[in-house]
């Protein structure tokens, strides 16, 4: 059966991404942020996932507002990257498991969860700037992945309960393939920020702290909060914080924190590492 590793939530901000092309690492700016992830990466490199569930949001490179769904599964044997207009580099595809994404598929749907089923999907930076992160030399990362897309866009959003719910869902699924493969979840996207409006350059420190405790011993917390209350209190764009719920419904009820880092401003964003090892 597969074997859920843990889970690693982390930012996905598109500045990083090029930052990275920049070899900007150890620029005075980059480096408090940058110096927060060799743990995560040991992590990895010591318990050697098979497959990295990506749970982020789309932004507009694979879904535009005229057609958005709530949560998206890739069913395909790659996953193409395409200029966003951030300055980003194009990639490489990043390589596929169609039979243990119709497998997740099937098991939600049957959980009483509609998700859209993509069998051709585009990625954008929520997706290859934490992979950039965890894997910096692309050659080690002999995995498979399974991007996982909910919408954080266009209202009405998803709740944090339902993200949660959701989650619990794609643990369960995970748990029943019935090939023998280590799975890891990455779950990308927030702290609190606002790129616009009248709180553009809003961050919450106290409430992004009160996410990394309370996300490890008492999620169910978190995903009581509306989806407005959750808006108030981390920026229009932090309701992201909603990947990191869905990763951790995705794990057993006791976990382990191995490694936490947080670190602002980067980019007018509050930037979180956190990486959870599953212990049920």
């Amino acid at each position: 059966m597969a074997t859920i590793l843990g889970g690693i939530c982390t930012s996905h901000i598109p500045a990083i991404g090029a930052a990275i092309a920049r070899g900007a690492q150890d620029d005075d700016y980059w480096k408090p942020f940058f110096d927060g992830y060799p743990p995560a990466r040991d992590w990895l490199r010591s318990v050697q996932p098979d497959i990295a569930v990506v749970i982020y949001n789309d932004h507009g490179l694979n879904f535009f507002l005229d057609a958005i769904p709530t949560f998206a599964i890739g069913a395909a044997h790659q996953y193409h990257n395409a200029d966003e207009g951030w300055g980003l580099p194009t990639l490489d595809p990043y390589p596929g498991d169609p039979a243990f994404s119709w497998h997740i598929i099937n098991s939600v749907v049957e959980d009483e969860f509609d998700v859209t089923m993509c069998q051709e999907m585009r990625v954008d930076h929520a997706f290859t700037v934490p992979l950039s992160l965890m894997w910096p030399d692309r050659s080690e990362m002999h995995i498979k992945t399974i991007p996982i897309e909910i919408n954080t866009v266009q209202h009405p959003l998803p709740s944090p309960k339902r993200c949660y719910a959701f989650g619990q869902a794609i643990g369960r699924a995970l748990a029943a393939y019935p090939k023998d493969l280590k799975v890891v979840l990455l779950a990308t996207g927030g702290l609190s920020h606002q790129l616009d409006g009248k709180r553009a350059g809003f961050i919450n420190k106290e409430f992004d702290l009160r996410c990394m405790t309370e996300i490890v011993d008492s999620p169910e917390a978190l995903a009581a909060l509306s989806t407005h209350e959750l808006v108030e209190l981390a920026g229009t764009q932090g309701v992201e914080l909603m990947m990191w719920l869905t990763m951790r419904g995705a794990l057993g009820s006791q976990v382990r924190q191995v490694h936490s880092h947080y670190h602002i401003p980067v980019s007018n964003t509050a930037a979180g590492l956190l990486l959870l090892e599953n212990a049920a």
